[in-house]
């Protein structure tokens, strides 16, 4: 029946260790409509969608497709009941083709006689009915990241799938990319299908849903048509105050040059050219921000600015001073601060305390020491100045950093290396895969410390990020830099993906 909602989630309760992620949640999706859910992290969304697809079980509460009660037990189960899932990091299979990795885990795809006639007859019906071109013998390892993308709709469309859940699938999308993707969501749902969209930018809520539900706390505080809303009024639901999107920020005031790059050339992990020449400046009381598809070289142009990787050629120079080849810890020495893109693996020691994480660069500093042995009663007093200072959310100084929330995590990152007032900072993906209020904290911070005459190199996939923080801008494509003269938001996405503007 038209009135009989595809899904319904009704009640559910999901508790980790005394911790309620799900607290009595109530969800409701219609057929043929694209549903957004929202929340800062931590709010319980994820865990929700993890539940729809059986990757959790509720401790209490319901689940009913088309009015029908079920029980999801496992992936395989909601496959079974034809629910797909994008997850936010792909789940491919790099050296096998498109065909094959479409058909992994299926029965015909163990089968040593696989028709792949059949199966490509099959996956060009799928990709031409929804836009999703891609070749089915190219191997997953030679496509882009919106490729990729595809191959991963493509499966879940492959197994029937009639409801989608993408888990924030715009992350590391061209501008491009992200309308073609649109596009592909809309002729879905005009087909009947039915998608479910967790994202954190707004912008992508106001243009792509039918309706919302915004999640605080690990519970529903609205459900309600995107046409009847806007983005101030989305963005106090998830947060619980108003928030600031328009930051303001002064023309700044250039000061010395900071960084000189000339001719930088650099090899990826597997020896192939991964930097091919790139030049620039930076100076002391500007933001430079640069753009890219990720892949481009943004990794190794970090990585030999902060010396972890060795360059091949080129110069870099640090306050007039030749550092090409420089280690680590003479970079850090010399002014350089450095917000890594994963907070987890390379920016905080999740087993150490958060004492100890915020002491990692200056435990060598006089104040720290006592003789031959650490001075735990200032660092603790350092650490609980910083963690007030930077409103990080912690029960105390000696919890370990991995039990902070994503947001948390990277407000002690932020913490540490703005402490040391650089005169050089390098933020690579700075707000990737935080919520809107988190957001709002790290780009104010990164403005104070431009305003306090850092000079500040920005890496962000988020063109809106870009635009909104930088004094100028460059773009990163194939290892090479392009610098924009008054282009347009499309002209920038254009030029990441190769092209002219």
């Amino acid at each position: 029946r038209a009135d009989v909602p595809r899904l319904l989630m009704r009640g559910i309760v999901k508790r980790f260790s005394g911790l309620v992620a799900n607290d009595g949640i109530d969800l409701k999706v219609r057929r043929g409509e694209i549903h957004c859910l929202l929340g800062e992290n931590g709010a319980g969304k994820t865990t929700l969608m993890r539940i729809l697809y059986g990757l959790y079980q509720p401790d209490a509460g319901g689940i009913f497709l088309d009015g029908k009660q079920v029980k999801i037990t496992s992936p395989r189960a909601a496959l079974a009941h034809r629910i797909g899932m994008v997850h936010q990091q792909f789940r491919l299979v790099p050296t096998l083709s498109v065909e094959k990795n479409i058909v992994l885990g299926l029965k015909e795809g163990s089968s040593p006689f696989l028709n792949f006639r059949e199966t490509r007859k099959k996956i060009k019906n799928i990709a031409d009915e929804y836009g999703l071109e891609v070749d089915p013998q190219a191997k997953v390892w030679q496509l882009s990241v919106g490729q990729q993308q595809r191959v991963e709709i493509l499966k879940a469309l492959y197994r029937q799938a009639n409801i989608l859940i993408m888990d924030e699938p715009t992350s590391v999308l061209t501008p491009q990319e992200v309308d073609q993707l649109f596009t592909t969501l809309r002729s879905m749902v005009d087909a009947g299908l039915t998608v479910i969209f967790i994202t954190h930018k707004l912008d992508e809520v106001m243009q792509v849903s039918d309706w919302v539900t915004v999640l605080r706390k690990g519970r529903v505080v609205a459900t309600l048509p995107t046409s009847q809303t806007d983005k101030r009024s989305l963005a106090r639901l998830m947060v619980g105050r108003e928030v600031i999107f328009h930051l303001e920020k002064s023309p700044g005031k250039r000061g010395e040059k900071v960084l000189e790059v000339r001719d930088l050339h650099a090899l990826s992990d597997q020896g192939l050219p991964a930097l091919r020449g790139v030049s620039f400046e930076l100076c002391r009381g500007e933001i430079l921000g640069i753009a890219g598809v990720s892949g481009n070289g943004q990794r190794e142009l970090v990585q030999t600015l902060v010396g972890i990787r060795r360059e091949s050629r080129g110069k870099v120079s640090l306050d007039g001073e030749d550092v090409t080849g420089a280690s680590p810890g003479t970079l850090l020495r010399r002014g350089l601060g450095y917000i890594p893109a994963d907070r987890t693996m390379l920016g905080v020691a999740n087993s150490l305390s958060l004492e100890d994480n915020l002491a990692l660069k200056s435990y060598r500093e006089p104040a720290f020491h006592r003789g031959p042995f650490l001075n735990r009663r200032a660092m603790r007093g350092y650490a609980k100045r910083l963690i007030t200072e930077f409103d990080v959310k912690a029960t105390s100084v000696e919890m370990p950093a991995g039990q902070l929330s994503g947001g948390n995590q990277q407000r002690l990152l932020i913490a540490r290396e703005l402490s040391r007032q650089p005169s050089l900072l390098i933020a690579n993906q700075p707000t990737r895969g935080l919520d809107v209020a988190a957001t709002e904290y790290v780009r104010q911070r990164l403005i104070e410390a431009r305003e306090k005459g850092a000079g500040i190199m920005l890496i962000s996939d988020d063109l809106d990020e870009i635009s909104s923080l930088s004094d100028q801008i460059m773009v990163i494509y194939k290892g090479k830099l392009v610098t924009p003269q008054e282009l347009t938001r499309p002209d920038i996405g254009l030029l990441m993906t190769g092209g002219t503007a």
